[in-house]
C-alpha cells in the first residue's frame, strides 16, 4: 500500500498515512479539525536494491548532510504517522 502525506497549514503538521488507492483519504486535521491538503511526493522506487527507503534516501549523503537536511525539514512542520484504522476485532 502506498504512503500518502496530508498537510495542515495552520497547525504546521504533516500526517503520513498508509491506505489503498480507493480508500477514503484523510479529510480533517486530527489537532484542529480543519481541512488538510494532500501532498504530492515521489514514489519509493528501489532501483539500487537498498534494504529500506531510508537507506535509499540517504545513500549519497554524508552523515553531516543528513542531519542538516532533517533539521531543515523539521524546522517548520512536524511529521506524524497515523496508523491505519482497525477493521476487525482481534479478540473475536
Amino acid at each position: 500500500m502506498p504512503v500518502y502525506e496530508y498537510a495542515c497549514d495552520p497547525c504546521q503538521v504533516i500526517y503520513q498515512m498508509r491506505h489503498g488507492m480507493h480508500d477514503e483519504p484523510l479529510q480533517t486535521c486530527q489537532r484542529c479539525g480543519g481541512p488538510v491538503k494532500r501532498l504530492i511526493s515521489a514514489p519509493h522506487l528501489n532501483l539500487d536494491n537498498f534494504s529500506s527507503p531510508t537507506e535509499a534516501k540517504y545513500a549519497k549523503m554524508t552523515p553531516r548532510e543528513e542531519i542538516a537536511r532533517e533539521k531543515e525539514l523539521q524546522r517548520y512542520y512536524e511529521t506524524i504517522w497515523l496508523p491505519p484504522p482497525v477493521k476487525h476485532n482481534p479478540w473475536d
